[in-house]
């Protein structure tokens, strides 16, 4: 579905009662699409467990630095971003096309709010797409056919997969949905993903988190997180903190507690 032909019709249709990832994530960036539920949640686990913060900027970051490298060098030209969020700077689509006007992207969520957004989401470059799938991740059948009435699934795609799997709390369960999607996209697609790694202050944030009222979402000890990238080929350098992943300027800063990577489908 395309953003132009979504538009809100009910204003109860966005619950401010339940903190939701998407408004949280936001909270910490320091947006403004965030409701009282999503700050007190936000600000809770911001005091308990201050590198979240840290974590959501360099999050994005090494969104920005990953589209760029396939859209420029690995000439990918179509991307499908699950759990997108809010709108920010940097987009997927601001990225791709910025560097390969003529990219195809197609955004998934399934927050009303993030609905609301769609049609900012749209205003990509008129040589290329962008499109917006209200969905869920987990749905993978309704996403895989809405999205191929933007993308091309003969072609090569890249799949987004940033700080959004962790709610998928199985691990069985996750791999299985990793592999649903890749198993749709032919040799020369690429997996990005990033996730919390499992430590002792990001499983009590984790904790936390649940308590507060929001969707669970879980961290996994790092070789779980590397599991994900099986069978595929991991481009330099690797599956390391996010802050590490060929950063734009020398580092500086101490890695975070979120890790990733690039892998390229043989």
């Amino acid at each position: 579905m395309n953003a132009e032909q979504w538009s809100p019709t009910r204003a109860d249709a966005i619950d401010t009662t339940t903190p939701h990832s998407a408004r949280i994530w936001n909270f910490w960036l320091g947006g403004k699409d965030n409701y009282p539920v999503d700050r007190v949640l936000g600000a809770r686990l911001q005091e308990s467990f201050p590198q979240i913060v840290d974590i959501a900027r360099a999050s994005r970051r090494f969104q920005a630095r990953a589209v760029r490298h396939l859209a420029e060098t690995a000439g990918i030209r179509q991307f499908l971003d699950l759990g997108t969020g809010l709108p920010t700077a940097e987009a997927t689509h601001e990225v791709a096309q910025r560097a390969a006007p003529k990219s195809r992207i197609v955004y998934v969520d399934n927050d009303p709010i993030v609905l609301a957004h769609a049609r900012a989401l749209s205003t990509g470059r008129s040589e290329g797409a962008t499109a917006f799938v209200p969905a869920d991740l987990t749905d993978a059948e309704t996403v895989l056919r809405e999205a191929a009435e933007t993308l091309d699934p003969a072609r090569p795609i890249a799949l987004l997969l940033l700080s959004t799997l962790g709610h998928v709390t199985d691990d069985t369960e996750a791999a299985g949905l990793v592999r649903t999607y890749l198993d749709a996209f032919p040799s020369g697609s690429h997996l990005v993903l990033c996730d919390t790694i499992e430590t002792p202050d990001t499983r009590a944030a984790s904790d936390e988190y649940a308590d507060g009222g929001a969707l669970p979402y879980v961290s996994r000890p790092a070789d779980v997180l590397r599991s994900f990238a099986d069978g595929l080929e991991l481009l330099e350098p690797g599956f390391v903190s996010i802050t590490l992943w060929r950063p734009d300027e020398p580092v500086t800063t101490t890695p975070v507690d979120q890790w990733g990577f690039v892998a390229r489908k043989p």
